[in-house]
């Protein structure tokens, strides 16, 4: 007798075998029981969740007819009537299974719906099953749309897909549908747990968690893996065995990495990077066992409590060891480092030289303890302030701030300390500049009062301090900055703008009207308007009149009988001659003298102002060029 594979041999046959779906088992179960049974059902999710095993099971509970041969619909097929048994079997006439994958054209899509004109031959309904429907193309979509909208009521079409983006909307709005959910590692390994139990086979509970894990939400790959498991390890699974069958790394690895990443060992992390070399494990596996280490280690050091919940967990106490090494923010980042580093395992020219990169980013952006931050922050000080030397004003003034810091006052505010500031590097103190001598001017003679020449005089007997003149405190000469006097206004300001000048002729005035008269009526534009607008007008007659350029390109015979129309137009019916010479009375030098013109005036106005020549004369403003524009 072959061999069956425990996927196939393990595969539910009824709702209540089915593990990890209960929401899909209960909308299903109710379904049924209710007979609130619609036409067109889709199941949604990763490969190997029970998309396939669902259809088959709803299909045995549609035509299930009991032990007796008298049962109807229900959610607990019997498992022993025709019906169940060739629907197992794969040989049950009313039920379809059609894959897309393969079939995706409209041809085959057409012949499965031919087949929706007859009554079931066997069973009380004929089930349609498309698997993988996101393959079809949309020809073949569009040839199922009305069939699967109304469909005849002993027709019922069950789709399954792993990627249900690519099912048109049109599609999905005639479906229910069910979206089958990854199983959680426990789960897997409880089932796996029972499977093991079924077939007499030894196993350990930590070589169980390694083939849960490593199934990713899926039981037939944990299946799989366990049949591959269990040739590997001469039918019995054991830790070691499933390890180095997978190629992931052992968790002693992992923990003795983050331990040393957490003590700052960089020659722990180097030897046991080597190690996982000499072993042969792959640093994909490690990064990703470190990433989950890592997570559990972080949802410890928030929630404590959760160690209770994992003591089924062998490892739960060392990662819990593990969470009160290392401080919560080195536990973020060494998760994002595994996390992003798996990326970077491909571009590295060798993986473990990569891993080793990974590792050691966290010894280079490690968060300095606290105990040097202080040596840090002196570090990044650039003066030290017992070499800092201080300039002759500075040291003038450092006695006057003394004795004013302790003189009495007599309220002294309380002011809260200043935050430490780092000290910033200070350009290198210059010798201080000679103080000149100010000039003397004539005083008159004042009169002397008392108190200058008795320094004990005190005319109100207080106890204020008395100045005695002939101290020999060291005076030490001030620089003076002396203001200028203030002038009601400057002097009127020249603006920068020059007017350009132009040689008025008796027709200039003339030929600017009529040239801008034309130009917003719009009779004339581009090249004709530039001839207009460049041209003086020398001379005219009743008939003819006479236009002077000074370049080539604009006499152009088109553009000269186009003025000429449009002179016509104006009421003006002449003939245009056009010359080329120096033009000193042009539309468009009347034009930038006009501008240039009021760009002077509005810059007189600017320059000339109280205010503005106040800021310019106190504050050494500038006005920007360019930036004063006439309105």
């Amino acid at each position: 007798m072959s061999y069956l594979v425990l996927a196939r041999k393990y595969r539910p046959k009824t709702f209540t075998e089915m593990v990890g779906q209960e929401h899909v088992v209960q909308a299903l179960t109710n379904a049924l029981t209710t007979q609130r049974l619609h036409h067109a059902y889709l199941f949604t999710g990763t490969r190997g969740v029970g998309k396939t095993t669902v259809s088959r099971v709803l299909a045995k509970s549609l035509n299930c007819q009991g032990v007796d041969g008298t049962g109807g619909i229900t959610a607990n097929p019997c498992g022993v009537c025709q019906a169940c048994t060739d629907i197992d079997a794969g040989r049950f006439v009313d039920y379809t299974e059609l894959d897309a994958a393969s079939n995706r054209g409209v041809d085959e899509v057409q012949s499965l719906l031919e087949q929706a004109v007859y009554k079931p031959v066997q069973g009380r309904f004929k089930v349609f099953m498309i698997d993988e429907v996101h393959m079809l193309t949309n020809t073949a979509f569009n040839a199922m749309l009305k069939t699967l909208e109304e469909p005849p009521e002993y027709l019922k079409f069950v789709l399954a897909t792993t990627d249900p983006q690519k099912v048109p909307v049109t599609v999905l709005s005639r479906c229910l549908q069910f979206n089958l959910r990854p199983m959680a590692p426990e789960t897997v390994l409880e089932h796996l747990g029972h499977v093991l139990g079924q077939e007499n086979i030894d196993s350990e509970p930590q070589a169980l968690r390694l083939l849960a894990r490593a199934a990713r939400g899926s039981m037939r790959d944990a299946l799989s893996l366990t049949d591959q498991a269990i040739a590997y390890g001469g039918g019995q699974l054991q830790e070691a065995a499933v390890r180095q069958m997978l190629g992931s790394a052992d968790r002693s690895h992992v923990f003795r990495l983050i331990e040393a990443l957490a003590h700052g060992d960089g020659k722990s992390v180097v030897e046991t990077s080597e190690a996982l070399r000499l072993n042969g494990l792959s640093a994909a596996a490690t990064l990703e066992d470190m990433s989950m280490v890592l997570q559990r280690m972080a949802v410890l050091q928030a929630v404590p409590d959760m160690a209770e919940a994992d003591a089924s967990d062998p490892e739960a106490a060392e990662m819990a060891r593990l969470a009160g090494v290392m401080p919560p923010d080195e536990t973020q980042l060494l998760y994002s480092l595994s996390l992003h580093g798996r990326q970077e395992l491909g571009l590295a020219p060798d993986e473990y030289a990569a891993l080793t990169m990974v590792l050691l980013r966290l010894l280079a952006f490690k968060p300095q303890a606290t105990n040097s931050a202080s040596a840090s922050a002196e570090k990044k000080t650039l003066i030290n302030p017992q070499r800092a030397t201080l300039s002759p004003a500075s040291a003038a003034a450092q006695p006057i701030t003394q004795s004013v810091a302790q003189a009495p006052s007599a309220v002294q505010p309380q002011v809260p300390p200043a935050p430490p500031v780092v000290a910033q590097r200070q350009p290198e103190p210059q010798p201080a500049a000679p103080v000149q001598a100010l000039p003397v001017r004539d005083m008159q003679p004042r009169e002397v009062a008392p108190w200058e020449d008795d320094p004990s005089y005190d005319p109100e007997g207080s106890d204020s301090p008395s100045y005695d003149h002939d101290s020999d405190a060291a005076v030490v000469a001030m620089p003076v900055r002396q203001q200028a006097e203030p002038s009601a206004v400057l002097e009127p300001q020249v603006p920068t703008t020059e007017v350009p000048q132009i040689v008025a002729t008796p027709e200039g005035e003339f030929w600017h009207k009529l040239v801008m008269e034309m130009s917003a009526a719009e009779t004339i534009n581009a090249l004709v308007r530039e001839l207009g607008l460049q041209s003086q007008l020398v001379a005219r007659d009743t008939d003819t009149w006479m236009l002077r350029v000074e370049r080539e390109s604009l006499n152009s015979s088109t553009s000269r009988e186009r003025l000429q129309k449009a002179l016509e137009t104006a009421g003006y019916p002449v003939r245009l001659t056009v010359e080329v010479g120096r033009v000193q009375d042009s539309p468009a030098k009347r034009n930038a003298a006009a501008a240039a013109q009021r760009q002077a005036g509005a810059e007189a106005i600017i320059l000339n102002d109280t205010y503005v020549q106040s800021l310019m004369r106190d504050y050494g403003a500038k006005i920007v060029p360019g930036s004063i524009k006439p309105l």
